[in-house]
């Protein structure tokens, strides 16, 4: 019966345990996203962990409107990282690099043109911009032809990923950016090969997919999901025709690994609106036969429990590990967990503090 302390290899990568780092942006990097230095000691301090998935990492300046959030187009965004993977290497650490388009979650104040999405639609509510708080604009629907561009970036971005020391990517087709609103009925009204039936709304994901396993090999490729409920605006009405078909492709491509974040009755993470729809996991379980980890407000009970009978591979914790760099050292000992200050997640200007300030159990 598997541990969370037991390895678990995962494609080209044996992961020294089964509690990951999940990806969480951070916003350190310049306006050019461009890694920062300190972002170096902070993925350092976590390299305990059994994988880190970065921070979402934009693909282009098209795909890339979340203020001071890395990129990994640029030459030099990649020398940028070179010194953060090499760190996380060097104390004996794994990193994949979360591949990311936002789609219609962009504005134009941050990224330099309109946001673009698989439909004209505008998310609810709000996002920050280099110019103070605006509501979200109108996304362009990307035409047919303009679709091979984008998925040459992603193919790009891996490529680049690797120059720069990952150990492989992640694509990142959740929380309601760009693969996610092309998967979901609430924001994909096409009518053309791209929308529709199911099979036409997975048409880009596979695409993408097979672009980045060309590119660098299904044995570093790695996929996100959040199949059940709603995030930043963005829900499909039957989710179980869309995901469970979407992990049966992955898996027939042989991706190495599926991440998949659910909304759970109890969870307070702030863009994920909790509805009756359940988790698919059990489902995709039985279509997807490669490592299944599991995300979303996990105690390490319940990541036990889930890794013990085989419910999932691994489990990855985002906020713990904010407030614990040192998180599996904590799970071990049982040792007590420090909280995260929300007022201190994002942002450069709040420099180290609640970033690499945490202290280390003693």
């Amino acid at each position: 019966m598997p541990t969370l302390f037991d390895t678990l290899q995962l494609g080209a990568v044996r992961a020294p345990n089964r509690i990951f780092m999940s990806p969480l942006t951070r916003a350190k990097a310049t306006r050019e996203g461009v890694p920062t230095p300190i972002m170096t000691e902070y993925y350092a301090q976590r390299a305990t962990a059994g994988i880190i998935i970065s921070e979402s990492v934009g693909i282009s300046q098209q795909g890339l409107g979340w203020m001071n959030a890395p990129g990994i187009w640029l030459d030099s965004q990649i020398e940028g990282w070179k010194p953060i993977t090499a760190a996380v290497h060097e104390k004996g650490g794994r990193i994949f690099c979360q591949i990311w388009h936002m789609g219609r979650m962009a504005h134009s104040l941050n990224s330099g043109q309109q946001p673009v999405s698989c439909s004209a639609t505008t998310p609810p509510g709000h996002i920050h911009t280099y110019e103070g708080k605006r509501d979200y604009e109108e996304a362009r629907a990307l035409r047919a032809d303009e679709l091979p561009g984008i998925i040459a970036d992603y193919a790009q971005a891996a490529r680049n990923a690797l120059r720069a020391g990952f150990d492989g990517v992640q694509i990142h087709a959740a929380n309601g950016y760009l693969l996610d609103q092309f998967l979901r009925d609430s924001t994909n009204h096409r009518t053309d090969q791209y929308g529709g039936s199911p099979e036409n709304r997975i048409r880009l994901l596979r695409e993408v997919t097979e672009a980045v396993i060309a590119a660098i090999g299904a044995e570093r490729v790695g996929v996100r999901f959040s199949p059940n409920g709603k995030v930043q605006g963005t829900i499909d009405s039957h989710p179980e025709s869309v995901f469970i078909p979407a992990a049966k492709i992955l898996q027939e491509l042989g991706v190495a690994w599926l991440e998949l974040r659910e909304a759970r009755p109890h969870s307070d993470y702030a863009l994920a609106e909790v509805t009756d729809q359940p988790r698919l996991s059990p489902e995709i379980r039985k279509v997807f036969t490669n490592p299944l980890i599991l995300n979303q407000d996990y105690s390490q009970k319940e990541a036990e429990e889930a890794v013990e009978t085989g419910r999932a591979d691994a489990i990855s914790f985002g906020r713990l590990f904010i407030s614990n760099p040192d998180l599996v050292r904590r799970f071990r000992g049982n040792l007590p967990l420090q909280k995260a200050d929300m007022a201190t997640w994002y942002g450069v200007r709040h420099g180290t503090k609640g970033y690499t300030d945490y202290p280390f159990a003693t």
